[in-house]
């Protein structure tokens, strides 16, 4: 059987949450749509709610969470955001 995927973005603007099994997207909804808070990078709680029922899928029927994440992108945003602040900046980094 094909695995059963639940993606989440979270932690950057838009903030968002799919289900995916083998290769075909079933569900995906961004979080600001329930929240209506443009841009939201809360973890998509309501997002990834939807998707479930959605889908038909419990949390238990999930082969796999996958989670995106840049790690070195986002600290040279840090980076820049502090050098572009300074010496201000330096109290964020």
């Amino acid at each position: 059987m094909a695995k059963q995927i639940l993606g989440i973005s979270v932690f950057y603007h838009d903030a968002a949450a799919v289900i995916i099994i083998g290769e075909e997207v079933i569900a995906a909804a961004k979080e600001e749509r329930f929240t209506r808070e443009k841009h939201t990078s809360q973890f998509p709680v309501h997002a990834v709610k939807y998707c479930l029922e959605a889908s038909g899928l419990s949390l238990d029927e999930i082969d796999a969470v996958v989670f995106y994440d840049r790690p070195l992108l986002k600290f040279e945003r840090l980076l820049e955001t502090c050098y572009a602040f300074a010496p201000n900046g330096l109290k964020y980094f």
